[in-house]
This record gives structure tokens, sequence and C-alpha cells, in this order.
């Protein structure tokens, strides 16, 4: 005689969940498919490419070799007494994790819609891939910073602290919480308003610029454009990051304070518009 079995035998999905609930023990339960999805990211993105992945250390020297012309040796803009090469290669990667972060994430819905309209699964997963793919991408530059540092070291120039590199872990961190935030803030609200994707690549320019990434805070010397610039929430990761590596940044407790809170908010509140968005996003995507 057969016994009945106690467990159920389906499983009843609704949109009838609480805002402030972000089901994190249902994205732990879906952790396989966020790798899923980073490798499958991952492997799409170089499909096709003659040199595949070997775009991911031509990309960030070409990028910073052009920093080094234009900024360095035309502009004759100073790095605080860094090597032009590390300063601008290094200050890419830790910004191109961040900015990657919040483009990634602010086109969860609109570039996800077709996969969200035919299966359910935890949305969380899409933006926690894209930091896994962008985690990835930064070690490759971390490395590359690493071995043209041992280049300058072998001349006598001393530059980087390796020993303080695990101080990059809480500033990954940091950057994920405010990049991921912001993206799934711009993501829940293009959703409704496509129109709004066209700025966000405009906005990202404008935010490139005015962040210290081609150059140190130091380097700043208006006193109004100054204070305005530290409005800037991508600021004090920055320098913090630059400290952590050289030993040089313009680092205040006030600014790492204000830019902690700052990006806790933003996360928070992206987290609430997206968890209110993903119940009823289909309808109007």
């Amino acid at each position: 005689m057969q016994k009945k079995s106690n467990t159920p035998y389906h499983l009843h999905i609704d949109a009838d969940v609480s805002s402030l609930s972000l089901r994190l023990g249902e994205v732990w339960h879906y952790r396989d498919l966020i790798w899923l999805h980073t490798r499958k990211n991952f492997v799409v993105r170089y499909k096709q490419t003659i040199l595949g992945p070997v775009w991911l250390i031509i990309n960030p020297l070409l990028s910073a070799i052009a920093y080094y012309i234009v900024f360095g040796r035309i502009a004759g803009m100073g790095t605080g007494g860094i090597p032009q090469l590390l300063f601008y290669i290094s200050g890419n990667a830790f910004w191109s994790f961040m900015s990657g972060v919040m483009l990634r994430c602010s086109s969860t819905f609109s570039g996800n819609a077709y996969l969200f309209g035919k299966i359910y699964f935890p949305r969380l997963t899409i933006p926690l891939s894209n930091i896994l793919i962008h985690l990835i991408e930064f070690a490759i530059q971390l490395a590359i910073t690493i071995v043209i540092s041992f280049v300058y070291l072998a001349r006598g120039i001393h530059a980087l602290y390796y020993t303080h590199l695990v101080g990059l872990i809480p500033l990954l961190l940091w950057a994920a919480m405010l990049g991921m935030g912001l993206g799934i803030i711009l993501s829940g609200l293009t959703a409704k308003y496509r129109d709004l994707s066209i700025l966000i690549g405009i906005g990202t320019r404008v935010w490139l610029f005015a962040s210290p990434v081609v150059y140190p805070l130091s380097q700043v010397r208006d006193g109004i454009i100054l204070k305005i610039i530290r409005f800037n929430p991508a600021v004090a990761p920055l320098e913090l990051f630059r400290y952590v590596l050289y030993g040089v940044g313009d680092v205040t407790p006030g600014s790492v304070l204000y830019s902690l809170i700052f990006s806790a908010a933003v996360l928070i509140a992206g987290l609430l518009l997206f968890n209110r968005v993903e119940r009823t996003f289909i309808d109007t995507i």
C-alpha cells in the first residue's frame, strides 16, 4: 500500500507580496541560477569575437594609454605622485566595475522581458549575476595593474602596496552597493519610461568626468567646484581605492560617511522599487 505524501504537489506563485519582502531565502535557493546567468552572459559577450576574452586585457590597456596621452601628456595633468600608467589603469578598473554594475542593472527589466514573461525565478538573481560579471573583469584588470607595478618595481619605483590589497574587499562591496542601487532604480524607471535609457549613457559619461577617475581630487583647485564634486558619492570610494593601493588619496571621514549612507539609502530604495515594479512590469514593458 502506497503511503500518502505530505509534500505539496504544486507551487502557487502570485504577485501578492509585500514590497518590503526581499525574499533573500528564495534568492539563495536559486544561487546556481546566478552563476548560470553569469556564465551565459560572459560566454555570449565574447562568443563571436576573434580574440575572445583577450579583449578583457586589451580594452583596459588601450583606455589607460588613451588617458595617458590625452590627460597626462597633452593636458599635463598630475597624478599625485603615482606613475601615470598605473594611475589610469587602476582608476579605470574601479570605475568600470562600479559604472558597469549600474549600467547592466539598469537594463534588468527591459533587457530580460522576454525571459521574465516565460518563466518565474527571483528577478534579483539578474542584478547579482551582473555584479559577478564585472567582478571577474575587475580581477583581470587588477592582475594587469599588479604586473605593470612589477615592471616599475624592477626599475626601482615602488608604487603598489601589495599587503593592502585585502582592503579592496570592502571597497568592492561598497562600489557594488552603490552601482546596484542606482542601477535597479533606473531599471524600475526605464521599465515604464523607455526614453530614460537614452539619458543613462549620457549621464554616465558626465558622471565619469565628475569623478576623480582620470585626475586625483588634489588637482581640483577651484573651491566651489571641489565642494560640488564632493557631493558625488563615487568620490570617496575612488579616492580610498587609490589610498589602499598607493597610499595617496584625498579621503576624509565625512566624505566616507556621506558616501556610505548615500549608497545604503540608494540600495534600500532601489530594492523597494524593484520589488514593486517586478509585479506588474510585464504589462507595461
